[in-house]
């Protein structure tokens, strides 16, 4: 039986997560939940409610569809909320990824199609690894971070907390990049930032 998911926000970003749940088959998606009404695909937009225990009614499932390009604030921020009133965070894997059964993913991270998580690899909470993502072995990406589309982690390099990658972006071996950086599309990074 499906288990009953709600998703935070309807932007370009939600659209790609119900791709991947769909293609999941173990989670129904009831809505998605935003500033406006309206519909996405065959789903049903419900204007939030500010009353977030709200939604328990329906389920404790939660997954947020808001992006996280230069700014990891807003989904740290709902995440935290809907986490301390007792909501739960699934891990979505695209079943068009590879993951390696040594690789540690945390809650509320969702892996995108056609990512690739090598050995021992640790991903943190709350994070988008985008599609076509590779993560290499023994890598470390802290809470709250965007690895963004075709970015290179190779390996033993340690993406610290609330970081953003953007797509294309190479990361050497061993390369440690601080907390809440901002790597811009189609950056090489040879040593530390």
């Amino acid at each position: 039986m499906k288990k009953k998911i709600i998703i935070i926000g309807a932007g370009g970003h939600a659209k790609s997560i119900i791709d991947v749940i769909e293609k999941t088959k173990k989670f129904k998606i009831l809505f998605l939940i935003d500033k406006y009404e309206g519909n996405i695909n065959s789903y049903k937009v419900l204007r939030s409610n500010k009353n977030i225990l709200h939604y328990k009614k329906y389920t404790k499932n939660i997954v947020i569809g808001i992006g996280q390009i230069k700014e990891y604030k807003i989904r740290k921020k709902i995440f935290d909320k809907f986490k301390k009133n007792g909501y739960n965070f699934p891990i979505i894997k695209s079943p068009m990824a590879y993951i390696s059964r040594q690789a540690i993913i945390s809650e509320g991270t969702i892996v995108m199609h056609q990512a690739l998580i090598n050995a021992n690899a640790k991903i943190g909470k709350n994070c988008i690894i985008n599609t076509k993502a590779l993560i290499e072995h023994d890598v470390e990406v802290g809470d709250n971070c965007h690895v963004s589309t075709n970015v290179i982690l190779n390996g033993s390099c340690k993406i610290n907390k609330n970081t953003f990658i953007g797509s294309g972006s190479i990361i050497f071996n061993n390369v440690n990049v601080s907390s809440g950086k901002v790597i811009p599309a189609g950056s090489i990074i040879k040593r530390g930032v």
